[in-house]
């Protein structure tokens, strides 16, 4: 409740004036204000944590095009060229070697991908660790709060 409203002026000193409350807000106005303060933090917290999903999803989807393009490869290439080139082979050596010739460069190439796609597959973490550590810095703030 106002000053003005229990009918005192601005200038006369009230109770919390003479007990030496340096803040004249009411403890519901306060109360307002730490919620309305705590819905944004959460609010920020959450935006954060879409943030940072975001940027972990994109790593999954780039390693899922690695690992779909390294099996797409391998399957076109072990198809189609195997067989083109073996037969190329088959003209100065017998064919079983040129069939395994082909085979074994192609299951290098697909080797290849599969690593690349390994590597990137241990860099993702699901966790969003940045949001993690300030909703506990939030906890130990609010309770901090209540004491």
């Amino acid at each position: 409740m106002s000053d003005l409203v229990r009918g005192e002026s601005a200038s006369e000193p009230n109770d919390r004036t003479a007990r030496g409350d340096s803040d004249p807000r009411g403890l519901a106005e306060l109360v307002k204000e730490m919620t309305s303060e705590l819905s944004e933090l959460f609010r920020k917290e959450i935006e954060l944590a879409k943030v940072e999903t975001k940027e972990e999803v994109a790593k999954v989807a780039k390693t899922g095009g690695l690992f779909a393009g390294m099996g797409l490869a391998a399957w076109l290439a072990v198809i189609f060229l195997s067989f083109a080139l073996a037969w190329a082979l088959d003209a100065s050596l017998p064919r079983w070697l040129a069939f395994l010739l082909v085979g074994l460069v192609y299951a290098a190439a697909a080797g290849a991908l599969f690593l690349q796609g390994r590597k990137t597959a241990k860099t993702i973490n699901p966790v969003p660790e940045q949001t993690v550590e300030t909703l506990k810095e939030d906890v130990q703030w609010a309770k901090a709060q209540k004491s």
